[in-house]
């Protein structure tokens, strides 16, 4: 099954927003990981020490079938936050068949920001823009082994 839930990006404020968020819907966070958790990358800058505890990406589950997700912006990746575009599709899919399907199509004349590939985070993942303007996330997550 394919689902689809919004991914909101906001300028230093997420875990603030998600806070809020948490006491209008209840729950609780299933994940919270701060740019402070990534691995040093040769594909990503490191983040700056005032942005290490900013959120790089956090998940609160609505129902059984809707997850509010959203992360923080950091200089170091030069994104910036424009009020009213902050959003971005996010697509899950249980394989990576159908990740790599979906992205393709999708992505077709686009701008692809972050090409499919496994990620730290245990997930296959991509981002991009489409023709039209809309920013989208495609994931599958991946079975992590553990040793």
């Amino acid at each position: 099954m394919v689902t689809i839930n919004p991914y909101l990006t906001f300028k230093g404020t997420c875990e603030e927003a998600f806070n809020f968020y948490k006491s209008v819907f209840g729950g609780e966070f299933s994940y919270v990981g701060r740019f402070k958790n990534m691995p040093p990358s040769d594909d990503y800058p490191p983040v700056p020490k005032n942005e290490e505890n900013k959120i790089m990406h956090i998940s609160l589950p609505i129902s059984n079938e809707t997850i509010l997700m959203g992360c923080d912006t950091s200089s170091a990746f030069g994104q910036e936050v424009i009020l009213g575009s902050n959003f971005t599709i996010s697509i899950n899919t249980q394989t990576k068949q159908e990740t790599q399907r979906i992205f393709d199509k999708l992505s077709e004349s686009g701008t692809i920001k972050m090409p499919l590939n496994e990620t730290f985070w245990g997930s296959y993942f991509g981002m991009f823009t489409d023709k039209y303007g809309i920013h989208w996330m495609v994931s599958c997550d991946l079975e992590v082994k553990t040793t």
